[in-house]
């Protein structure tokens, strides 16, 4: 090896390891990429070089990094003029095919290369010539490294390999820096994200609430921020118009993706015990969050459902005391006593006036709700009292909600219009098909037998196929006026002495006459419409009528039979409605 040899080696080892000593004290990627160029031109004697990366679509090429070109050249040919990729290795730039093809590709004189639509700027910047060489790793090609010399100039075999050699390092040397840099952006933006984190989370514990939480993410994302439960009520909103931007569409499932563009919109579920709580929602930001923005999007969603659950929490504890004053009320406790006022005081109730006792009976598929629809239905009659003043008493008793209801009060007016509202309430709710909701005469102290008349109401509208609408004791007729006698044992009594011997056969024989009777009754005395409803045959109806007589005494001909029979029925309606509401107190 001549001294010439030795020292062109000693240049490239050199080059080599300021390549890699470069990497290795943390230098940016961008650094780098100048270190390639610069080193590219020295070794080689270039003019000018740079080194072109695709841009995020993988469209064009842009120069990332440079050597003896300025930053103007640089400037206009990324905005205006990048280097188009073209599709196939065959047409295109010089760079365009060098990076489809994997191989070098040489221009000796750009005037004379066919639609070289840089000339322009070529000439301005001062080359004729160009060697245009891919950055090749394990993965593929990630760039080019472009040579270029001022004059027409032939490349040849051995500036070329030299050239690819160069590059060959200078690819390792970029995509070392480039996970880097990448691992300093997650560190950073790790870092960044903790302290949102830490933001959030002190407003909440200070106290800041819900409009806390959103007036600081406001701060942080630099636009308006609004939070709505899944009814569509808006809980906080900082920075922008009142208006909500996202209609509350009831679904409680969390939606794919926790941060989600929605139209022209940004919103993250608040999540809770598996179910939506809430949503927070960016207006107009779409496609324009940042990563960091996200991250405070994703922070704040999780810091709201933890001052959700506390909220949740809290009026756990608070509904829990309700339940337990409005137990003790229908218990028979005095509600004008002292301690009893002074309770109900504490929870914003004024037990010194007239009340009315609302109860309603949700259902599902025909049935009894269960349990978890049964408290997504308080939660919701819940709502709607907390929006009257002096507020309604609220409480699931036994299988039951039941309102104490004032009889004056804002809000919707007490008797049909309230219970109308409850209705409506409990039957927004998920997992509830229907309800029923009886309402007693006004009471202020008797709080007791309101519910067990109210309650008893429930079963007499059952038996007469008034379930799944609003029941007054004026609606029941007879029946509601005995219901307030209240009295089981007298009322049982009359309705044995015409219906007793029938009770007792359907109990011993295991067969429906009872009911039969009620359907004749309901059916206008005419078997064919009975025989229809019982879907039976109508001599299997008039044999069960037959039975029916021998066994009451009733001549079912007589139209004052017919009374007395329906007059025994509805007394053992409302018997059994009162007996019910007592066993159930």
């Amino acid at each position: 090896m001549d001294g010439g040899d030795a020292t062109e080696l000693r240049s490239w080892l050199a080059a080599v390891s300021a390549l890699t000593a470069a990497v290795n004290a943390g230098r940016g990627l961008r650094d780098v990429l100048d270190l390639v160029a610069a080193t590219a031109r020295e070794l080689l004697g270039l003019d000018f070089c740079g080194v072109l990366v695709p841009d995020p679509a993988e469209r064009n090429l842009v120069i990332a990094g440079w050597s003896g070109l300025t930053e103007e050249y640089v400037a206009r040919v990324n905005s205006d003029r990048p280097v188009r990729l073209e599709a196939g290795a065959s047409g295109g730039a010089p760079s365009s095919r060098a990076y489809r093809s994997g191989r070098p590709c040489a221009v000796a004189d750009i005037s004379r290369e066919p639609d070289f639509i840089w000339g322009g700027v070529a000439r301005e910047q001062g080359y004729r010539s160009m060697l245009s060489v891919p950055l090749v790793t394990a993965s593929g090609v990630i760039g080019t490294l472009n040579s270029y010399r001022s004059a027409v100039h032939e490349f040849g075999h051995e500036e070329i390999d030299r050239l690819q050699l160069l590059a060959e390092h200078a690819a390792l040397a970029i995509t070392s820096a480039r996970v880097l840099d990448d691992l300093r952006d997650q560190r950073d933006l790790v870092m960044r994200s903790e302290k949102i984190h830490e933001r959030l989370l002190r407003v909440a514990v200070r106290a800041g609430g819900v409009e806390g939480i959103a007036g600081a993410l406001h701060d942080l994302l630099g636009a308006p921020v609004l939070v709505q439960d899944v009814r569509g009520e808006v809980l906080a909103q900082a920075g922008g118009p009142p208006t909500p931007v996202g209609a509350g569409d009831g679904r409680r499932a969390p939606e794919a993706g926790l941060v989600r563009e929605q139209g022209p919109h940004v919103v993250a579920d608040v999540v809770l015990e598996g179910e939506v709580a809430a949503r927070v929602w960016v207006p107009g930001r779409a496609g324009a969050l940042a990563p960091l923005d996200r991250r405070a999007l994703e922070h704040a969603s999780i810091v709201l459902s933890l001052e959700l659950l506390r909220r949740r929490t809290a009026l756990e504890v608070e509904q829990n005391l309700r339940g337990d004053l409005l137990a003790d009320l229908l218990a028979g406790a005095d509600p004008l006593s002292p301690s009893v006022r002074d309770r109900a005081g504490l929870l914003g109730h004024d037990l010194a006036r007239d009340h009315l006792t609302l109860v309603a009976q949700v259902s599902t598929g025909g049935r009894p709700a269960p349990a978890g629809a049964m408290q997504r239905a308080l939660t919701e009659a819940v709502a709607l009292a907390s929006g009257v003043r002096p507020r309604p008493l609220v409480a699931v008793h036994r299988d039951v909600i039941v309102a104490l209801w004032p009889v004056v009060a804002s809000g919707p007016a007490a008797g049909r219009p309230a219970a109308d509202a409850l209705r409506r309430s409990v039957r927004s709710a998920r997992g509830v098909d229907d309800a029923t909701v009886a309402v007693s005469d006004p009471a202020q102290r008797d709080l007791l037998n309101a519910y067990r008349t109210a309650r008893g109401a429930l079963t007499v509208a059952g038996h007469a196929g008034r379930s799944g609408s609003t029941i007054t004791l004026d609606d029941l007729g007879v029946a509601g006026l005995l219901l307030q006698l209240g009295d089981p044992v007298r009322l049982r009594a009359y309705a044995d002495r015409t219906l007793g011997a029938l009770i007792r056969y359907d109990r011993d024989h295991g067969a429906a006459l009872l009911r039969t009777l009620r359907t004749y009754l309901d059916s206008g005395v005419d078997r064919h419409l009975t025989a229809r409803a019982l879907t039976l045959h109508p001599n299997t109806v008039s044999q069960r009528l037959r039975r029916i007589e021998a066994l009451t005494g009733l001549d079912l001909r007589s139209s004052q039979a017919v009374v007395d029979a329906r007059a025994a029925l509805i007394v053992l309606d409302v018997a059994e409605g009162t007996d019910a509401a007592r066993d159930r107190v």
